[in-house]
């Protein structure tokens, strides 16, 4: 049976160029990019290349780029980081509801040390409150954290205007990009953006490998303590090959950018329309134009997300579920509750994200697919078969 993905907002398929770029440094360029000699200096100058690509899609300098091992490390590095270098001048910190488990979870962690935070709410569209956030800043105020694009319903967020905000008070501004790198333009001078965290597996490049942008003069403690390598704020041996990876996926994703975003919104649109019409009692989550140009996330009334996505599975398609039910948690997905959804309604969500090697003829497939498990699902379903005679008695 053929695998049919549509979960790049999980993870998306390495790209064979640079697959290609990654194959030297794993086998004959094995050596250590700190060591001294000629196979060592080889192996520094391809990592310091690499980190002059990502700073030139930035718009920031070489020597403000971090590698690290993925969003969630970068994530961690800047908030734990920032957090503990400015506990002097104070302890409040500001984020948003819908945040990434790598923001949420280390701001949890941050509160057991004494730090608080502030959660700010959003709209039925995921696009957060900013008068809120103008309202939640206090004297000790050192660091705001606002994702860029929501990984679950794909909203785009304020950014430059939280930047302004930032700036206006002095609090440093970070910004998990994950899911908008190698989908929108980012230049973090223009937007305000003090520090900004990326992971290469979410623009077709390896798991196992990210960057972290910190703008020159903002303070931050390293986590991993040992050598002096990534300027002396992340230890351990540089991982080459995948940083030549994500340096090569990166160049990659923006000189393609404006056709990449053009093919995989039609996609979507299209897919969006057609489920629309083929498909009744049914909830688009987030707005349609802010919002991430693969992504959809839509609630099917009656179903339950975690049925929905075996039976996906069944016919080899690879999606996501607005609920947490798979993970072992009955709880629905904590941005579908924060954007107002009951949890009848969350719990039937689906995710769908479409990719560069997507095709018409796979999201055909994925349409003909959910008609038939939808209504086979709702059938089974005795909440389904009470609101229909409820609607047959009107």
């Amino acid at each position: 049976m053929k695998t049919v993905y549509f979960d790049n907002s999980a993870t998306t398929k390495t790209d064979e160029e640079v697959v290609k770029a990654m194959l030297p440094y794993i086998t004959e360029n094995y050596g250590n990019a700190s060591s001294i000699y000629k196979i060592g200096r080889d192996n520094r100058k391809a990592v310091e290349e690499a980190r002059e690509k990502v700073a030139k899609v930035l718009g920031c300098e070489p020597t403000e780029i971090y590698f690290t091992a993925g969003g969630s490390e970068s994530d961690n590095t800047a908030i734990k980081g920032i957090a503990h270098s400015y506990r002097q001048k104070g302890n409040h910190i500001i984020t948003s509801k819908i945040e990434h488990p790598a923001v949420l979870e280390t701001c949890k962690q941050l509160e057991k040390e004494g730090f608080e935070i502030s959660y700010i709410s959003v709209d039925e569209n995921g696009i957060i409150n900013l008068e809120e956030l103008k309202k939640a800043i206090k004297p000790t105020t050192i660091l705001i954290s606002v994702m860029f694009a929501n990984n679950e319903i794909g909203n785009i967020e304020p950014i430059k205007e939280i930047g302004e905000i930032a700036k206006e008070h002095q609090i440093i501004f970070h910004t998990d990009a994950v899911q908008a790198i190698g989908n929108i333009n980012i230049n973090v001078k223009e937007l305000g953006i003090d520090s900004l965290s990326l992971s290469a597996h979410k623009f077709y490049g390896p798991k196992g490998v990210g960057a972290l942008y910190v703008k020159k003069g903002v303070k931050f403690d390293k986590l991993i303590d040992g050598g002096h390598q990534e300027m002396n704020k992340r230890a351990g041996t540089e991982n080459v090959a995948g940083i030549v990876g994500l340096g090569k996926a990166i160049e990659l994703a923006y000189e393609n950018l404006e056709e990449h975003n053009k093919k995989i919104k039609e996609l979507r649109d299209y897919y969006v329309e057609q489920v629309k019409q083929k498909i009744p009692y049914i909830k688009i989550n987030g707005d349609m134009e802010k919002r991430l140009p693969g992504n959809s996330n839509i609630s099917f009334r009656f179903i339950e997300g975690e049925g929905l996505l075996l039976n996906l599975d069944l016919k080899g398609i690879c999606a996501s579920s607005g609920s947490a039910c798979t993970s072992g948690s009955l709880d629905p997905s904590h941005v579908l509750l924060a954007i107002g959804l009951p949890h009848e309604i969350a719990h039937g969500s689906l995710r769908i994200s479409i990719g560069k090697y997507n095709t018409k003829e796979e999201v055909d497939y994925l349409i003909e697919s959910l008609v038939e498990i939808v209504n086979r699902l709702r059938e089974m379903s005795p909440l389904w078969e009470e609101f229909i005679e409820k609607e047959s008695n009107k």
